[in-house]
Order: structure tokens, then C-alpha cells, then sequence
């Protein structure tokens, strides 16, 4: 078996069928690049939805996994092990947190912030038990578990999942207004994205995020920043809200966490609010694993020692105008920070990103309407160089 059709039949026949994915079957990764069944080489511009900010199959990380799953890979939270304490050390020292509470998937740490917000809110700020609410966005994008689509404002994500779990209000996204007629006496936080990722690539005002800030600490609401997507480079500094002059209450990371090796997700918090937590009240038997801790320890050394967000920063903004210079019928709007980078179509993105497979470029359409480009960090301008002229050709001549 060695054909992208094999595979993709073989695929098809067993698996749900929750993903469209690009007719592609990928065998292999190095850096930027990879390449499927039959030896097609393609220049990853997904990068995994920012997981793999470091690159495919970073050599660092892959020393780190090599040598720490050869001693031990799992105790669970039942005991201490050696790998977790410094891992949560170094992110705490590196984002100029108190406390740390380790997750695996993306969804899980929204999940556990949330709690966390709810309790603060009953136990430290006096809200009715059971009263408390949690303002977010429309057009988010936080998971897929079922507290997180009770909050989405995507019909999709919701269609055959009802009932939902209550205790969320949305608001219109960029409108520091809507947010300060949200608040009431039960407002515990106010969960947002500095930039909506998978909600096309919308970037809000200049001054937006510092101003919901203001607003939050105004009425005593905790602000929950969700990095998962945006942090750890990926908008040209380690984490968006670095742009404006705000230190979240609660950050959320993950993806990048790991270098695209394994589901890694931490939350970020000052004690006042994690001393909230008390045995018993959240767990998970792998956050924390002493491989998980490992391989984050090596993700974020990358990031640091190859100055990975000041590089993004360079080429980014570089990258972002030069894709503004195509002229084409098609292109409504360029838009991003750093490599989070959407171009709006007039028309359907999925076709397009079709025709870049056909030129060697591996990408995805989100919203139907948006072709995103958001590679792994560790591309260089040459190679950016060499798929400008394939994506004007896609994008004039498609």
C-alpha cells in the first residue's frame, strides 16, 4: 500500500467521518517540510494549527522523548514525579506566573479555566453559588467539548448536541461596549482571543484587548486570555497580549506547548485565584506525565534559545505585505500578526487551498471563506521566497 488513494480509502472506511481533510497522505516531516506516500515533497503552511510552531520532528525535542520514555512516561497525579516540577517551574519563571495547572488538550485547559473562574467567583468575589457567568465572543473558537459549544456562536459546532450547559452570555467580538453592558452582579470572567484564529483570522483594534482589561479589573472580573492558538510566538511576540500594556488573570496555552509531539496544555494563574483549587476538585491522569512535562521543557528551550517570536516578528510582517501586493479579483482582505496570517476570498477557500496542493503547499481553508497561512515558526524568508509566486498563480489564475 502506497498510494494516497489506499490510504485515503482504507481511512474513509474505518473512520468518522467529523474531518474533510486535503486529498493528501502524509508519511513524513523535517522542519517545514513533508512529504506523502509516494514521495511528494510539500511546504507546510498549517503548521498544525500552530502546534508545530518548532517545526516537524524538532531533533531537541525527539533527544528529550528518546531519553525520558526509556525511564518512565506515566505516574499519574497519584504521585510526584521528577519532570513536572520543572517544567512548571520554567513556564512560570517564563510568563511571570504564581501557579500552574497542567492539561492535555487545548479544550481541556479552556475547560479547567473555567472552572477555575467559577470558583473564584463563588468563593473570593461572593456570587450567588451557581449564578456565576462567563462572557465570551461570537465567532470564537475555545474546543468542542460540550461546555465549550454551549458558548459558540457557530451553528455547526452545536446542530444535534443540545442541551447545553448554561452560564455564558456573547457578545459582539471587538466592542469593549458590549462587554461593560454585559457585566452584572454574577460576571466572574471574560474569556477572549486576542486574535480569532479558526474564526478566520480576525484581528481586532489597536487597543481593544487593554480596554476589555480595564474594564474587567474595573468591576472585579477575572480576564482569561486563551493563547492556545496565538501563543508561543506565533503573532511575532511570545504571547499576543504582549502588544498591549495587560497581564491576564488567567492564561490559557497549549499546542506549541509541545512542539507538535504530544497534547500539552497548562493554565496560568496568580495564587489568590489557583488557591481556589483543593484536592479532589480537578485532575487528569496524564497532565503532568513526566514525558508531557519532558517534551514541554525542550518546546519552550526552542523558543527561547532560536528566538523564535522575534523571527516571526521579522518575516511575518514581511510575509503579511508582500501577500497584500497580489492583485487579484479574489481577494477581499489580507489579515494577521506575525505567521497567523488569513486571506479572505470572494470566494469558497477550499478549491484554492486544493489547487495548492497541486503547487506543493499544504494549507486550510477556515470559514469557508479563508485560506490560512499559519506555518511552523521555524520557516526562513528563502522559503517563503519560493511560495509567494505559487500563491499569486493559485490566487490570479485559479
Amino acid at each position: 500500500m502506497k498510494s494516497n488513494r489506499a490510504y485515503i480509502k482504507m481511512t474513509e472506511r474505518f473512520s468518522a467521518k467529523n474531518y474533510q481533510p486535503l486529498l493528501v497522505v502524509l508519511a513524513k516531516g523535517k522542519g517545514v517540510w513533508v512529504w506523502d506516500v509516494e514521495g511528494n515533497k510539500y511546504l507546510d503552511m498549517l503548521g498544525a494549527y500552530s502546534a508545530l510552531n518548532q517545526g516537524h520532528c524538532h531533533p531537541a525535542i525527539i533527544k528529550v522523548i528518546n531519553r525520558q520514555a526509556s525511564k518512565i512516561t506515566l505516574t499519574s497525579r497519584a504521585f510526584h514525579n521528577d519532570r513536572m516540577g520543572p517544567f512548571l517551574q520554567r513556564l512560570c519563571q517564563l510568563t511571570g506566573y504564581e501557579k500552574a495547572l497542567p492539561m492535555n488538550s487545548g479544550a481541556e485547559g479552556i475547560e479547567t479555566a473555567i472552572k477555575i473562574a467559577r470558583k473564584w467567583g463563588y468563593y473570593k468575589k461572593g456570587i450567588t453559588r451557581d449564578c456565576a457567568e462567563i462572557i465570551v465572543c461570537e465567532n470564537n473558537f475555545h474546543g468542542r467539548t460540550i461546555g465549550v459549544i454551549s458558548f459558540s456562536s457557530e451553528e455547526q459546532y452545536r446542530n444535534g448536541f443540545g442541551p447545553f450547559t448554561p452560564g455564558f452570555k456573547i457578545i459582539p467580538y471587538n466592542d469593549p461596549q458590549a462587554l461593560r453592558e454585559a457585566i452584572n452582579e454574577n460576571t466572574t470572567g471574560f474569556l477572549v482571543e486576542p486574535i480569532q484564529g479558526e474564526g478566520g483570522v480576525i484581528v481586532p483594534d489597536d487597543g481593544y484587548l487593554k480596554e476589555c482589561y480595564d474594564i474587567c479589573k474595573k468591576n472585579n472580573i477575572l480576564f482569561i486570555d486563551d493563547e492556545i492558538q496565538t501563543g508561543l510566538g506565533r503573532t511575532g511576540r511570545l504571547f499576543a497580549y504582549e502588544y498591549e500594556d495587560l497581564r491576564p488573570d488567567i492564561l490559557i496555552v497549549g499546542k506549541a506547548l509541545s512542539g507538535g509531539f504530544y497534547p500539552v496544555s497548562v493554565v496560568l494563574c496568580d495564587n489568590y485565584i489557583m488557591d481556589v483549587l483543593h484536592p479532589g476538585d480537578h485532575g487528569s491522569t496524564f497532565g503532568g506525565n513526566p514525558l508531557a512535562s519532558a517534551i514541554g521543557i525542550a518546546a519552550l528551550d526552542i523558543i527561547i534559545k532560536e528566538k523564535l517570536p522575534q523571527k516571526t516578528h521579522r518575516i511575518g510582517n514581511w510575509f503579511i505585505n508582500e501577500l497584500r501586493k497580489i492583485e487579484s479579483p479574489v481577494v477581499k482582505e489580507v489579515r494577521g500578526k506575525g505567521l497567523l496570517i488569513g486571506i479572505e476570498l470572494t470566494e469558497k477557500a477550499r478549491s484554492y487551498c486544493e489547487a495548492l496542493v497541486k503547487e506543493c503547499i499544504l494549507s486550510k481553508d477556515t470559514h469557508e471563506f479563508v485560506l490560512r497561512f499559519t506555518p511552523p515558526l521555524v520557516i526562513d524568508r528563502r522559503e517563503l521566497e519560493w511560495a509567494l509566486p505559487r500563491i499569486k498563480k493559485v490566487l490570479k489564475s485559479h
